[in-house]
């Protein structure tokens, strides 16, 4: 029998506490020192032959090297088989060269991860025209969870009223607001988005009269800049919304943009806590437990786990 552990990079050890104790393991901390130069230098807990490396990779740059010095140290220590439990997945936005010279991210950072770890395991990532998770990552193995299940659970608990309409801000949604609409036997439809920029978009709805007296849930996988969010409640409120409240998968958008979405018209906004936010209210530990299960069916805890 083989042995197992996981460890996390700083920043979310509390979720990756969480994800731990479900699975019956201990939860180690990677430790990370930064050089005046802005050099990393990366020390690992001792390896297991499985080790479970948690990694949300928002605000990537500095966390693919200290992941990549963490495998190189935990491959060298003895460790057979890292699996990436990475429930915020970076640069998978661009997968098409819409410019000349542009670089597709997707694509590098898919061979690069690829070469690193055995397994990868994210939630809700932001995929766009690539159908299967696994077309971007070649010769290992890689799941995409949704995060509609628990994000439904949670409404449901916390009660939702019968006339909410489920809103998409873009096409883009339309899976994730139909899980959410049909699980909680709910109407939904989704808004035509046009953008303009980073930072500048428009919001149309076809039929401007369904949200008049109704209240409004808007549903999106990512929140970078809250634009698209900002640019949803006013078009709600403007169609007679009574309420307009959000929630999301990952929240990438800087906190102090909250009060900003509260003068827009959103009444709360609620996230999964994939990336630490003060906005997450919701645990994502079950589903990627039920997902890592299967690496422990031919592992088992090694006396001591440090």
């Amino acid at each position: 029998m083989s042995t197992i552990a996981l460890q996390t990079l700083p920043g979310g050890a509390d979720a990756a506490t969480r994800l731990a104790a479900r699975l019956g393991l201990s939860c180690a901390e990677i430790a990370v020192h930064r050089f005046p130069d802005g050099e990393l230098r990366v020390a690992v807990a001792p390896a297991a032959d499985t080790i479970l490396l948690y990694v949300s990779l928002d605000q990537p740059n500095d966390k693919l090297i200290a992941l990549l010095f963490a495998a190189e140290a935990l491959r060298r220590g003895g460790a057979k088989r890292l699996v990436l439990v990475a429930p915020y997945l970076c640069y998978m936005r661009q997968d098409a060269a819409f410019h000349a010279g542009e670089a597709i991210s997707q694509r590098a950072m898919g061979a690069l991860l690829a070469r690193t770890v055995d397994r990868i395991v994210t939630v809700d990532a932001h995929l766009h025209r690539t159908p299967d998770i696994r077309s971007v990552f070649p010769g290992i193995e890689a799941e995409n969870l949704s995060a509609m299940p628990v994000i439904a659970n949670a409404l449901a608990t916390g009660g939702i009223a019968p006339a909410t309409i489920v809103i998409g801000p873009d096409m883009e949604s339309e899976p994730w607001v139909n899980d959410i609409a049909s699980r909680l036997r709910l109407q939904h439809t989704v808004a035509r988005k046009a953008r303009h920029g980073d930072r500048s978009v428009s919001i149309s709805f076809a039929d401007p009269g369904l949200l008049a007296g109704r209240p409004a849930l808007l549903v999106d996988d990512i929140v970078s800049s809250g634009t698209t969010l900002i640019a949803a409640a006013k078009a709600l409120t403007a169609m007679g919304a009574t309420a307009v409240d959000a929630i999301v998968t990952h929240a990438l958008f800087p906190p102090a943009m909250i009060a900003a979405f509260t003068e827009a018209g959103i009444r709360s906004v609620r996230s999964t806590d994939s990336v630490p936010h003060p906005t997450n209210a919701i645990a994502l530990d079950e589903i990627l437990a039920a997902a890592l299960r299967s690496e422990l069916t031919t592992t088992h805890l090694p006396e001591t786990i440090p």
